[in-house]
């Protein structure tokens, strides 16, 4: 072979590529023109392309593109921008097409679509706010009391004589209170039965505050109605001193802000004295209640997208008191308690590139109870609680694009309780440990800026009851024009048996409840209206099989066997309204819930509405501030329809009434200085009215006799002041 022709055919062999990326080239079409609205005006930033292709270009100022594309026949144009509604139009590519004029319509403005269907945010974003941490502190009756401020929310229901939160048909046990996510286990303080305690916790503490009434996220389990919510203050906002004195007692707080960091601290000392030295109780104290109260909370930022924040917080109580004696109607109980209890947490939240983020968390709290249990008619007894828990939650979070995100978790919690009952007749020592894990994921998509939607699931395993659970979760919501959306929410829900049960050796399955929930919001210029539905379908709740019932609900005996036959539901409607923007310095809601539920479970006798539900409740919350004398009035009316109770005369069990409840509520803050501390002295009212609100009734052993069910007290002043060295903004209140 000579060597002219070798080069020529190795010339060949090196072109054939070449000449085929020429005829590519040469087979390839311009797509070029300009979007513009239909004002004319040029769309800036669109994204222009070839529907199923990668082929496309975004505007220019100008609105014009240009790109190039293989492929040919006939294709849909379509053009996407964020702040107008989608466009497209065909086209049919035999070579270059040029002067396309696409018009996109400009859409109109609107909110982020949340999903809020059986949830209520209190937090600083004042863009989604419903209740903020100053509207929790200012709200007349609340008495700084988170859980007593969210009980003016649609969903709940007003209690005098019982201690928690009670949800949707469900009692105190079905509601979880979390701090930074971690389960807090005594989030009350503890006293005699049939006397409603506060909240441990300052709403001082917290930068947001979110309720769930039901359909919550799959991160959370063991609550069968409700989950509320506590996220504490990352860095303070400035360094300061705080003092208080008031009829319950004194406290001092104290904050430090550093370059990256910053913590603070506080006191409290509390004696009711005072108080019950002006107020006419309905109970006899021997001991008032004194206590005390120490907090602590540091926080860190190592850099501009991670934060550590760790917790302390610790409280001591004692009083003792007659009571009337919920075994036995008429007779009395004197009871004496001293409690202490102690809360540590610590948190770290990451974000890298503003695609992942971690958070992982811990935490542990203890509680000791010693009780002097003492019937009229009766040796007393010695009762020893002593509880404690630790858990660990680690869960990450993947940000794909900005309308969709993956979070996925696990968390392990271990917890005890014990007790020890002494009596001159017998002594007894029940007590177990539970070890829980769970595994979660869950997903954010919005696939249109309309359209959210949330699906999850949880897995979660007992080691207490062998048992192990699959919880789906799903919630949704689409947007209604510009102010107004449609949500939903479903999702199956497990609990443990109530601890009475464990603590005496019971292993029955997981209780279980399935949520079904709709509803509409509208929001617009500080005014906020909802409408809710739900239907609530409870099963395998726990049933004691036995033919006697005991209306008291502080027993700790369980008198038959046990097992998961019981079941029940829940349906209702619930509305709220807030506004905040048609009288100036005047900001008032009003929200009404009306429930339909009925039960068979514990040692009901037949199936019943329970004795802690108001079929209709309304509350009515305002709060007006009066520039020129820097004063502020907020009143509180609430009324609830009777609740049912146990007549051993009448046949139908839980067949009798109540009366109505009713309770106005009166506070005044007054704003000025003292030197240079700026000062603010507040006085309040509740129950104005002295109306005596009845929350049942107690029936002698023949059933001759009735007592009614009263709370500590029917009215009650206070009176309080508080010093800052930094000045609060009016708006806060």
């Amino acid at each position: 072979m000579n060597k002219k022709f070798t080069r020529n055919f190795k010339f060949r062999l090196l072109a054939l590529p070449l000449l085929l990326l020429g005829t590519t080239s040469w087979a390839q079409s311009t797509i070029s023109g300009k979007v513009i609205d239909y004002g004319g005006k040029p769309v800036k930033g669109a994204s222009v392309s070839l529907e199923n292709t990668i082929d496309g270009a975004t505007t220019d100022s100008a609105g014009n593109f240009h790109f190039t594309t293989d492929e040919k026949g006939n294709q849909t144009l379509v053009a996407t921008e964020a702040s107008h509604e989608a466009a497209g139009m065909p086209l049919v590519i035999t070579g270059d097409v040029k002067d396309i004029q696409l018009k996109m319509k400009k859409m109109q403005k609107l909110e982020e679509v949340v999903i809020t269907a059986g949830s209520f945010d209190a937090s600083n974003d004042k863009g989604k706010t419903v209740l903020s941490t100053m509207d929790i502190i200012t709200t007349a009756g609340a008495n700084a009391d988170v859980v007593k401020a969210i009980q003016t929310l649609p969903g709940t229901q007003q209690q005098g004589t019982q201690t928690g939160l009670f949800v949707r048909g469900g009692d105190a046990s079905e509601a979880s209170i979390l701090i930074d996510e971690m389960v807090v286990q005594n989030a009350f303080f503890n006293s005699a039965p049939g006397v409603a305690t506060r909240s441990r916790f300052s709403p001082f503490q917290f930068k947001g505050v979110s309720f769930s009434s039901g359909g919550y996220s799959a991160r959370y389990g063991q609550a069968l109605s409700s989950v509320l919510e506590l996220n504490t203050l990352d860095l303070p906002d400035r360094t300061t001193v705080n003092l208080g004195l008031n009829m319950a007692g004194v406290y001092a707080s104290g904050s430090k802000l550093w370059k990256n960091s910053g913590g603070d601290v506080a006191v409290s000392y509390n004696n009711l004295a005072p108080f019950y030295g002006l107020a006419n109780t309905n109970v006899k104290y021997d001991k008032v209640p004194e206590g005390g109260g120490a907090s602590a909370k540091y926080a860190w930022k190592p850099n501009k997208d991670g934060l550590l924040k760790v917790m302390f917080n610790s409280t001591i109580f004692n009083s003792r008191s007659i009571v009337d004696d919920p075994d036995s109607a008429g007779q009395n109980l004197n009871f004496g308690i001293k409690s202490q209890t102690y809360y540590s947490g610590i948190s770290y939240r990451q974000m890298f590139k503003n695609k992942w983020s971690l958070y992982t968390a811990a935490s542990y709290s203890y509680n000791q109870d010693d009780i002097n249990y003492a019937p009229d008619y009766i040796p007393g007894y010695k009762i020893k609680n002593t509880d404690d828990r630790a858990q660990f939650r680690l869960e990450g979070k993947r940000f794909f694009t900005t309308r969709f995100n993956v979070l996925a978790g696990v968390e392990l919690q271990h917890y005890s309780y014990h007790r020890t009952l002494d009596s001159a007749e017998f002594t007894l020592k029940p007590s177990f440990t539970e070890t829980s894990m769970a595994g979660y994921v869950e997903a954010e998509w919005q696939p249109w800026y309309r359209v959210a939607i949330r699906p999850g699931v949880r897995i979660e395993h007992s080691e207490l009851l062998h048992k192990s659970a699959i919880a789906p979760r799903l919630s949704a919501a689409v947007k209604v024009g510009a102010y107004g959306q449609i949500g939903i929410a479903t999702g199956i829900f497990y609990q443990n048996p109530d601890n009475a049960y464990l603590l005496y050796g019971y292993r029955p399955n997981y209780q279980e409840a399935i949520h079904y929930i709709a509803n509409y919001q509208w929001m617009k210029s500080d005014r906020t209206l909802r409408i809710e539905g739900y239907y609530k379908d409870y099963k395998s709740l726990i049933r004691e099989h036995t033919n006697f019932y005991d209306p008291n609900q502080y027993y700790n005996f369980v008198t038959g066997p046990v097992d998961n036959s019981g079941y029940g539901y829940a349906k209702g409607i619930e509305l709220f309204w807030r506004d905040k923007k048609s009288v100036k310095n005047l900001d008032y809601w009003i929200s009404y819930s009306y429930i339909d539920t009925r039960r068979l479970y514990k040692d009901f006798l037949a199936e019943a509405t329970p004795s802690f539900i108001s079929d209709h409740n309304l509350n009515i919350v305002g709060k007006y501030y009066i520039e020129k004398i820097q004063t502020q009035i907020n009143m509180t009316y609430s009324f609830a329809t009777g609740r049912p109770y146990y007549n051993p005369a009448n046949p139908e069990f839980l067949g009798d009434r109540t009366p109505d409840y009713h309770n106005l509520a009166f506070t005044v803050n007054y704003l000025t200085h003292v030197k240079k501390w700026f000062t603010v002295v507040y006085a309040g009212v509740d129950n104005v009215t002295n109306r005596e609100n009845i929350f049942g009734y107690r029936y002698s052993a023949d059933g001759t006799k009735s007592y009614p069910v009263k709370p500590a007290l029917y009215r009650n002043f206070f009176v309080g002041v508080n010093f800052s060295l930094t000045e609060f903004n009016r708006d806060e209140l």
